[in-house]
């Protein structure tokens, strides 16, 4: 098969693992998705720096294995000293890109710190660091579910990519119209970033009902009613999640698309396999 570098950009996202048994499957997931050539792979960060050390130490793994890693960077809660140090971190580790959130203050926490926006973080970083940093943000095709308003939305998103944003990366969703309607509404408003569309394999019908339902991703009726059908049925649940999603890339890449982000959720059977559908 052609590499996937070759044909269209994809890239990986992984979250940091909590056990010593989760950080050794990690790594023999990045070991099988690294044949697909990816241009980075991501790395979460937990609500209000929680995983700090572990989302900074699979960063470094996947720089010592020779790939290129985007760190994830949530400022809520955080304060702009703290920001400077994990700045300085990353930069001696040798991070060229961040994925720059706002993210979600964790329970319990009686501050929201000296950040509340994104954008306010995509500016702090460029006063920093000028260039040094790619940074992308996200974007919801979809809306942001606390957003009051589409138009709301689309505000919000044109002052992260006016504060310093070099691209952004979009929620998860199964509707490909969604994503060209968005590219489409920000080329109107002047802004000329790439769009990478971010992808959900479907891998677990009961897992995707409750990742959709807490981040606002649409699953089509016509898939929710499928998934349902086949019950506890894992073999069609996987069979069919792989066309939906194949298809969805398709069409993402016939339209235009930049690049595919892969939510892998630190599982590589499914991605790779769409991989190799859509570059063989």
């Amino acid at each position: 098969m052609s590499t996937s570098e070759a044909a269209f950009p994809v890239s990986f996202e992984f979250f940091p693992p909590k056990t010593e048994e989760g950080v050794a499957k990690l790594r023999l997931a990045r070991r099988a998705l690294y044949a697909m050539k990816p241009e980075f792979c991501s790395v979460t960060y937990g609500a209000g720096g929680s995983t700090h050390e572990g989302s900074f130490a699979t960063v470094k793994e996947i720089l010592d294995e020779g790939t290129v890693a985007a760190a994830h960077f949530s400022c809520i809660g955080a304060t702009r000293t703290k920001i400077r140090e994990q700045l300085a971190e990353l930069r001696a580790m040798g991070v060229k890109r961040l994925v720059a959130l706002r993210g979600d203050l964790p329970s319990g926490y009686g501050t929201a710190g000296e950040f509340h926006y994104a954008s306010e973080l995509v500016s702090f970083i460029r006063a920093e660091t000028g260039d040094e940093f790619r940074i992308e943000v996200a974007c919801y095709p979809e809306m942001h579910p606390q957003a009051r308003s589409p138009e709301h939305d689309l505000r919000a998103f044109a002052i992260k990519v006016r504060a310093g944003a070099n691209g952004a990366i979009t929620q998860y969703f199964y509707n490909a119209d969604s994503y060209f309607r968005f590219v489409d509404e920000i080329a109107r408003l002047g802004l000329e970033v790439p769009v990478v569309a971010g992808i959900m394999p479907i891998v677990s019908s009961t897992q995707l009902m409750r990742f959709s339902d807490a981040c606002g991703a649409e699953i089509p009726r016509w898939v929710r009613l499928r998934l349902q059908g086949y019950g506890d049925d894992s073999a069609s649940i996987r069979a069919f999640g792989l066309d939906v999603v194949t298809r969805l890339c398709e069409q993402l890449r016939a339209g235009g698309a930049p690049g595919l982000h892969f939510y892998t959720m630190n599982q590589s059977a499914a991605t790779v396999e769409i991989c190799r559908r859509l570059f063989a």
